[in-house]
């Protein structure tokens, strides 16, 4: 249960070029940077409850672990795929509706922060939270 709890985000690394790789516009790339992130997150395995709330939106996503399932980012972009556990790690593995493409999420909790990795077309970013 080392997901559950509430999570602020506190830093990006290579978001910008990430975003960029996934053909996000330049103005949604910056204001993505300063999104001020929250995440709720209720683990009861194999299911999951997430709140996102950001300054542009606030969403819920359920899902099972292994069962596949539909996701649109903030941009519009629709995602189908599934998350797993492998060890103390939670790996998404999406395909983009739009044009096939692989984008691949991990989430691990290391030393009090939920990190969680990007890897889109060889670009890999990470955004680190904090406990709220």
């Amino acid at each position: 249960m080392a997901f559950n709890g509430t999570w602020k985000i506190d830093r990006n690394e290579n978001y910008d070029k990430f975003l960029e790789q996934m053909e996000i516009n330049m103005v949604k790339r910056k204001l993505a940077e300063h999104d001020n992130m929250k995440l709720i997150i209720e683990q009861n395995e194999p299911k999951f409850n997430i709140k996102e709330s950001s300054t542009f939106r606030t969403k819920d996503i359920e899902f099972t672990l292994g069962v596949q399932f539909e996701y649109s980012m903030a941009d519009g972009t629709v995602l189908t795929g599934t998350w797993v556990m492998e060890g103390e790690t939670l790996k998404g593995t999406f395909t983009r509706k739009d044009n096939g493409k692989i984008l691949t999420t991990t989430r691990t909790v290391v030393g009090g922060e939920l990190v969680q990795c990007y890897n889109y077309e060889g670009v890999d970013a990470k955004r680190i939270f904090k406990k709220a």
